[in-house]
């Protein structure tokens, strides 16, 4: 979703240097970005502050000559590196009592910024002014790669493709069930589709359960493909069903028709960003709550949401 910023940034300093500092799992996603000139990995782990840790590796990024400074995050130890490596302008939203750490500092209004891109957007341009019509993401494909894995995995292009993104990394309030992933894709294998399972590690046992569920025709890649064969697989794709996740934002990145299930979550604040895309939720009283587990123990707003209520995009010549 950040890549909304560097696509503004880059329209409005056509010849400007974008380096992004990210997290492991997320650097290789800027190397299909065509506005970043260079991905920074800063290895630390979720939550931990390590303030000396923070301050050398600002330290070492003076040598750069950075002349601004954009601090997505709203915490104060984001804030830390680009203070530490004197970067003269160092845009963020107040938050966490880092005053004296951004300089040029924005207050964050929701209803005038209820989307998170039109909170990074917002960053981007001066305070007060308003927003352009914002750009939506585009990663860019790797056709050779693309070709080695179809071969490397046993792929064919045959059959149309749907696209199961089944996981969820902010917690089981955003997954909808295993059972109703497989009815889906015995729904679709029935209809002439092939189904191809996306997810890392952590969603193998899920992956495993709808592939057996659904038998033929339906593949399991979890575990097998690294982001960047991700964002090729899914390119090949005509249709992705996902969680609010975000294999999903990258399936809408790659131009493939997006449905996207919302339970815990909201289509407001993280909407897939495409012009084709559709949203299935059923708007329940408890929801959204933005929990990483159901308080209430039921997950009605996930369980309860029929696999019948999704839309199989059929071929154009069907």
């Amino acid at each position: 979703m950040s890549q909304v910023l560097y696509k503004l940034l880059r329209q409005r300093w056509p010849t400007c240097e974008i380096d992004v500092l990210a997290p492991p799992a997320a650097t290789p996603l800027v190397a299909r970005m065509a506005e970043v000139n260079r991905g920074i990995r800063f290895d630390m782990a979720h939550g931990e502050l390590a303030v000396g840790k923070r301050i050398a590796f600002g330290e070492s990024l003076k040598k750069n000559g950075y002349t601004r400074a954009i601090v997505l995050p709203n915490s104060l130890k984001s804030a830390i590196v680009p203070f530490a490596a004197e970067i003269p302008i160092r845009t963020g939203f107040r938050g966490e009592y880092r005053y004296f750490l951004i300089n040029d500092m924005r207050l964050l209004s929701k209803r005038r910024l209820p989307r998170m891109i039109d909170r990074f957007a917002a960053l981007a341009i001066k305070e007060g002014k308003p927003a352009p019509e914002l750009p939506y993401p585009e990663l860019m494909i790797d056709e050779t790669n693309l070709s080695a894995l179809l071969e490397q995995l046993g792929l064919a292009r045959d059959r149309p493709i749907l696209g199961l993104c089944p996981g969820a990394e902010f917690g089981d309030a955003k997954k909808w069930p295993e059972a109703h992933y497989a009815a889906l894709a015995k729904r679709a294998i029935s209809e002439g589709f092939q189904v191809w399972v996306f997810g890392g590690k952590k969603d193998l046992s899920c992956a495993a359960e709808i592939q057996a569920a659904a038998g033929e025709y339906c593949h399991n890649l979890a575990g097998k493909t690294s982001l960047l064969d991700a964002i090729d697989l899914l390119s090949a794709c005509r249709q992705v069903v996902s969680n609010d996740s975000g294999l999903m934002h990258i399936a809408a990145a790659v131009g493939v028709h997006t449905t996207v299930v919302y339970g815990s979550t909201s289509p407001d604040f993280t909407p897939p960003l495409t012009n084709s895309f559709d949203v299935v939720s059923l708007g329940l009283k408890c929801s959204p709550c933005f929990k990483r587990v159901c308080p209430l123990k039921h997950k009605n707003c996930l369980n309860q949401l029929s696999p019948e209520l999704i839309r199989i995009q059929q071929p154009t010549n069907s």
